[in-house]
């Protein structure tokens, strides 16, 4: 049910099977800064809008800060059906700090 930052780097450049990003925290955050085409839904909207705006047969990775927000969203997908779904472990801050040292 967890992914880290280096296996969602490496599947987010394969084209087989795309990535679905989903960023669980409020909007204020997503301005702030949030990974490429990602869609924001926010924690308390996910089981509403969630069954509206996905597929339950994507490649679905959630995010927050710092991976626990997101793990709580990915369980709330995963028993709404969607068994595609993965948490960001560490959230965008290991993403950030993962992308930095990988250019080091």
């Amino acid at each position: 049910m967890l992914i880290d930052s280096t296996q969602l780097a490496k599947e987010l450049n394969q084209a087989t099977d795309p990535v679905v990003l989903v960023d669980v925290r409020e909007p204020e955050e997503f301005e702030e800064g949030h990974l490429p085409h990602a869609k924001l839904i926010p924690l308390g909207e996910i089981t509403t809008r969630a069954p509206k705006e996905l597929s339950k047969e994507d490649n679905i990775v959630v995010y927050c800060a710092h991976g626990i927000r997101s793990l709580e969203g990915a369980m709330a997908l995963n028993m709404l059906g969607f068994s595609r779904c993965r948490s960001l472990q560490g959230g965008i801050v290991a993403w950030v700090e993962n992308q930095q040292a990988s250019r080091l």
